[in-house]
């Protein structure tokens, strides 16, 4: 069953008038960082706020300008196709090549630009299937034409970049180098997983093998001199590839902190889906998501949570902060903070799981009340 885009709201970001722009989403990954959830679908497709958390990234390609995307596909690559087809329903134009086997960013890169339609000199936008961004892809491709790169990269400050790879940059912005992790950062900029690069510079990419862009590609251009330029933008950015990082992305885009055309429904402090059932005594605040056909029984409190279609949680519940997958069940009393929830698991009444805590597909706790947490 395909989600319905029809109430999508008007773009969060109009460009100018630019030609027709094609940009690549990797979309490869087998999402290990969040499983249970992608057992059994790719991580891109995890519903996020209503809709599979790639349609927020496709409607603002859109929004941003691209007119057409080829997703470069591997693990469970046909529930992209049967989920947004052409693309029209987002107002783009949607190509798929699937990899026989993983190629790593660069790999993948190059591994679908036979399918390019732009020329040797045309930009083409790389997109990261990991990230919600708002930033301005417009001024970014602004940066490349001026100053005729070869590639153009997002980059974003963070507080900690001594968990990333940096990348500094001259008082230009070209890019002087990219560093592997260091507990002494030289800088706190990072990539930001969007690229622009000028066509050809694709066409180099070794064909056919694994290459990693920022441990081959941008090195190497760097090294040969050519013009690599870091464009830094301070707007909204979230890599979303842990479940505390998804619950939060899912938290901001209920709330309006990150905008989404396609969000189905107002911002507020809960997003509830048609054929949820939400009691009146029950409390849902702090972005939570109760998705199509929930039960929210009386006196359940939810905060922060993201329940897939068909959960039921029953009276006097807690869910903080926690996703709770489709048609799994939550017993009266029971608390989840911090956790995720397989799809169609049961967790009887009185258990207590905190701190990270997985429960695959289908696992039963019993009834008797225990409390497990990664801090025992």
């Amino acid at each position: 069953m395909t989600s319905d885009y029809s109430g999508a709201r008007e773009p969060f970001f109009q460009p100018g008038p630019r030609p027709a722009l094609e940009a690549i989403l990797l979309v490869g990954g087998q999402g290990t960082r969040l499983r249970p959830l992608t057992v059994d679908r790719p991580k891109q497709m995890v519903p996020c706020a209503g809709v599979p958390f790639l349609a927020h990234q496709l409607a603002h390609a859109a929004a941003s300008g691209i007119t057409r995307v080829i997703m470069a596909t591997c693990f469970k690559a046909d529930q992209f196709v049967e989920e947004f087809g052409d693309g029209s329903r987002l107002g783009l134009e949607l190509a798929y090549v699937e990899e026989e086997v993983p190629l790593d960013t660069g790999g993948a890169i190059r591994n679908v630009a036979s399918q390019l339609r732009s020329g040797p000199e045309d930009p083409v936008v790389v997109l990261n299937g990991d990230l919600l961004s708002a930033h301005d892809l417009s001024a970014q491709l602004d940066m490349h034409e001026k100053a005729e790169a070869a590639v153009t990269l997002h980059l974003v400050e963070v507080p900690d970049p001594a968990r990333f790879g940096c990348v500094p940059t001259d008082a230009e912005g070209r890019v002087t180098a990219f560093l592997e992790k260091t507990p002494h950062p030289v800088t706190n900029r990072i990539n930001a997983g969007c690229y622009v690069f000028r066509r050809r510079f694709i066409d180099q990419i070794p064909a056919g093998v694994r290459v990693s862009v920022e441990r081959q590609t941008f090195p190497g251009l760097i090294e040969a001199g050519e013009v690599v330029m870091g464009y830094i933008d301070t707007s909204y950015w979230l890599d979303v590839g842990t479940p505390e990082a998804f619950v939060e992305g899912s938290r901001d885009l209920v709330r309006g902190r990150m905008p989404s055309p396609v969000l189905p429904g107002p911002t507020g402090e809960a997003l509830v889906l048609p054929g949820a059932r939400v009691a009146a005594g029950a409390t849902v605040t702090g972005g939570t998501v109760v998705g199509a056909d929930c039960v929210v029984e009386d006196g359940a409190r939810l905060d922060g949570a993201v329940l897939m279609d068909g959960a039921v949680i029953e009276h006097d519940a807690v869910v903080m902060a926690s996703i709770v997958g489709g048609e799994a069940r939550i017993g009266a009393g029971t608390v989840l903070d911090g956790v995720v929830i397989g799809d169609a698991a049961r967790i009887g009444p009185g258990n207590e799981l905190r701190h990270g805590l997985r429960v695959w597909p289908g696992v039963e706790l019993s009834d008797t009340a225990v409390r497990f947490s990664t801090d025992a």
